[in-house]
């Protein structure tokens, strides 16, 4: 088992969200245009998707390299990205890679539901050494988190059905990260009352 190791938070966090940033660029700057490969026309969305897929595993693999360790989630992420990136490129429709964000937050929202049901928290069996809480908090935790993912699930499939490519991947990029982040600092300050301050028992 590879030793975990320590880096720079903010080298750390350019290579977690810095794929996700370069694809918006790369996006703004060839969303108007049209690539042919082999004779067949594809978009500037679907050819930054493309690009995107190489960038995102580059950057997984210095992370992997720098810190000896790749999360669960990230892992995941990864795959559906690269599974979904695969099908947009080869049935030429942006739809799949569109798609990908709703099955990944409701499968986290499934993966959350079956802890649920058996009484546990599998969030706190990846957090709680960062967040040292109570079982009592981390289900209460858990339980919005699941029905925050299907929020966020349910309100990806109505932008990217009802709105442009430009609207879903500006909401992608900032909006959905942001509404996470939001969701997670007020979760955190509302459940202090769960924290442990010390490890007595």
């Amino acid at each position: 088992m590879s030793e975990q190791k320590t880096i720079n938070p903010i080298l750390k966090q350019a290579l977690e969200l810095g794929p996700t940033l370069v694809f918006f660029l790369i996006y703004l700057r060839i969303r108007d245009d049209v690539f042919t490969f082999g004779g067949t026309e594809y978009t500037g969305f679907i050819v930054a998707t493309i690009i995107f897929v190489p960038i995102l595993l580059a950057a997984m693999g210095v992370l992997w390299a720098l810190t000896g360790e790749l999360s669960r989630m990230q892992i995941f992420t990864a795959f559906m990205v690269i599974f979904f990136g695969g099908l947009t490129a080869w049935f030429n429709d942006e739809r799949f890679f569109k798609m990908k964000t709703t099955i990944v937050y409701a499968f986290f929202a499934a993966i959350l539901s079956i802890g649920l049901i058996r009484g546990q928290s599998y969030l706190a069996y990846v957090m709680s050494e960062m967040i040292p809480m109570k079982h009592e908090g981390w289900m209460v935790l858990t339980r919005r988190l699941t029905v925050f993912f299907l929020v966020l699930a349910i309100a990806n499939e109505v932008v990217w059905r009802t709105m442009s490519t430009d609207a879903w991947v500006k909401i992608e990029t900032f909006g959905f990260p942001a509404l996470m982040f939001v969701f997670l600092w007020s979760q955190i300050v509302s459940l202090e009352k769960y924290t442990e301050a010390d490890d007595t028992e």
